[in-house]
């Protein structure tokens, strides 16, 4: 079964870069098989892997609505296929599933219901499921993904990145599933002394910092895939160690 390494945090903290990064880990390492979960509607995991979309899951649920002449009970048979066939995508070393945007309003239940399905359904075929999820907790509340293995809570270098941060892991801790362990992360900063006290107060573990990073800014300004980063990357180097604490 695989292990679920779920990404939370508030919006612009980089919790896309930090999961490129840990794919472009694990992959280098060889250290199994890996499957990239964007589960952002606002989809961009795959920009920062490099992988051209050409269909999400929101897409294939879209689609079943639209399809004439399918009965009820042959819908669920026909998501499988289509996802299996079209929103799985292969790349070198990893394949990625994307949620993506849906192109009606209201509620998301839907699409949520089937990512959810489509993890339990892939669980046995990886070792490691990176899951990006969008800002705050929805999906975990709303059990998309169960059982966390590990929780990694994304901060930027600021006092209100830390407290959000502390409040995610708050909220976490009530919500009915399992949590394995939960750290932190902080991202652009090189020095957190003066973070130390709020730090404390998240209840959270630090894992890592990731300092700012002259060639991602530069990646991500011109839309290069950030598994091209150099190996001596300081952003590079600086998930390295981390995923050596993770795995």
């Amino acid at each position: 079964m695989a292990k679920h390494i779920a990404l939370a945090g508030k919006g612009g903290t980089g919790k896309t870069t930090v999961a490129s990064l840990i794919v472009k880990n694990l992959v280098a390492g060889n250290k199994g098989r890996v499957l990239a979960v964007d589960a952002d509607p606002n989809a961009t995991l795959h920009e920062a892997l490099g992988v051209e979309l050409r269909v999400t899951l929101s897409d294939i649920v879209e689609s079943i609505k639209e399809a004439k002449g399918v009965a009820d009970s042959e819908r669920e048979d026909y998501i499988k296929t289509k996802f299996a066939e079209e929103a799985l995508i292969e790349s070198d070393g990893y394949d990625l599933l994307v949620m993506g945007p849906s192109r009606q309003e209201g509620c998301y239940c839907f699409p949520n219901a089937v990512l959810k399905n489509c993890i339990i359904e892939l669980e046995n075929d990886y070792d490691y499921m990176i899951i990006d999820n969008e800002a705050g907790l929805e999906h975990i509340s709303r059990g998309t993904i169960q059982d966390v293995d590990t929780m990694l809570v994304i901060s930027d270098g600021s006092v209100k990145g830390v407290r959000a941060a502390g409040r995610i892991y708050e909220l976490a801790k009530n919500l009915a599933f399992d949590i394995g362990e939960a750290h932190l992360i902080i991202t652009k900063i090189d020095d957190i002394t003066l973070l130390q006290e709020e730090i404390e107060a998240s209840g959270l573990k630090l894992l890592g910092v990731i300092p700012y990073d002259k060639k991602l800014t530069e990646y991500d300004l011109y839309g290069k895939p950030l598994l091209d980063l150099p190996d001596d990357s300081p952003a590079v180097k600086s998930v390295r160690e981390i995923c050596e604490k993770i795995f």
